[in-house]
């Protein structure tokens, strides 16, 4: 790491968050049953702070995008707090989560249905600042100098979405959620439904503006190579409880929980006979599908599908402790070494 790095890592770690999520519990639902089931989020913690990225990784259904949901206001949470620069979010009404939209954006996962078909780039670029009460004339310069920020000419304002390709679309949703000069923005699976070259495009954009901007950005994806790329921290999550979380490198290069382990070990690779070695590995060492019953709410999560389960696993949630540079939520860290993972390319 270089010494211009190093003195922007301090920085980063001094300063006071942007964001922070304390305790968030999430449940579906109002009826007994609902009451009775697994929270779709359970306790979760974190912070971000400016021009730093922080990664949610886990499987379909782990609850990254419920997070992202509650964070944005578009999911009430059940408990716990969400704060924004200090300040209480978590119950915020509709008119104040409209003022919040200067500080608050989010970029979706498909670029090809999150942009209106029937208006023109400026005209979508242009509505948010509306909102806030920007007179037209300089709202428009705002979209016209955004889009140039992204890559983009300025007159792709007079054009409608049909007209880009899918990494263009991806970098316009991109400035809309910039136009606003906003320090938090939440990215959910921003470059999953784009091919492998115009991934590298958008996130070596995303974090030169990062860098630029002083952003923060919450990282919703399910690719640990993708995550490692872009975050300096992770939090891994399973069935909405954080398994392990740490920096980055870390987590993605020594795991300390064994579901990270086989998140690592399934991360994709282009070449399908290594993919199929990997994926042989990855059974050698005892993980049972997903497809398995669900777990008793009082043990691990994670405890039907784990090669180290143990009865305590069954009967006792672990707590997040240290475990080598990480936190990890495991009875059996120590041993999770043994399991061998397999290193994200």
């Amino acid at each position: 790491m270089s010494a211009a790095s190093g003195t922007r890592t301090t920085e980063v770690a001094a300063a006071a968050p942007a964001l922070e999520v304390t305790d968030l519990v999430v449940r579906y639902g109002t009826s007994r049953k609902a009451r009775l089931a697994p929270p779709a989020i359970d306790r979760v913690t974190f912070d971000i702070r400016p021009g730093e990225t922080l990664g949610l990784v886990g499987e379909s259904g782990s609850g990254k995008s419920t997070i992202g949901k509650s964070v944005l206001g578009l999911q009430p949470p059940t408990s716990g707090t969400v704060l924004l620069h200090g300040r209480d979010i978590t119950k915020a009404s509709l008119k104040e989560r409209r003022g919040l939209a200067v500080d608050l954006r989010v970029v979706f996962q498909d670029p090809y249905s999150s942009l209106n078909p029937s208006r023109t780039i400026g005209q979508t670029l242009v509505e948010p600042l509306a909102v806030l009460g920007v007179r037209r004339a300089e709202a428009l310069q705002r979209a016209r100098a955004t889009l140039e920020s992204v890559g983009l000419p300025a007159d792709a304002a007079d054009r409608y979405p049909a007209q880009f390709s899918g990494g263009q679309r991806q970098r316009i949703a991109i400035a809309r959620a910039l136009v606003c000069d906003p320090k938090v923005v939440v990215l959910d699976e921003p470059v999953s439904a784009l091919d492998l070259s115009t991934q590298a495009t958008v996130l070596n954009l995303l974090a030169d503006l990062r860098d630029q901007r002083d952003l923060a950005f919450l990282f919703i994806a399910h690719d640990l190579g993708v995550v490692r790329f872009l975050a300096q921290r992770v939090v891994v999550l399973y069935r909405g409880q954080i398994m392990e979380s740490g920096p980055v490198e870390p987590v993605t290069q020594g795991p300390q929980h064994p579901y990270t382990v086989a998140l690592t070990a399934a991360a994709p690779v282009p070449r399908p006979a290594e993919q199929a070695a990997r994926r042989e590995a990855r059974e050698a060492l005892g993980f049972r599908t997903a497809g398995v019953a669900a777990p008793a709410a009082a043990g691990c999560p994670f405890a039907p599908r784990c090669p180290l389960v143990t009865d305590v696993c069954r009967a006792e949630r672990p707590p997040l402790r240290h475990a080598g540079d990480s936190l990890s939520a495991c009875h059996h860290a120590e041993r999770v070494p043994s399991l061998r993972p397999v290193p994200v390319p």
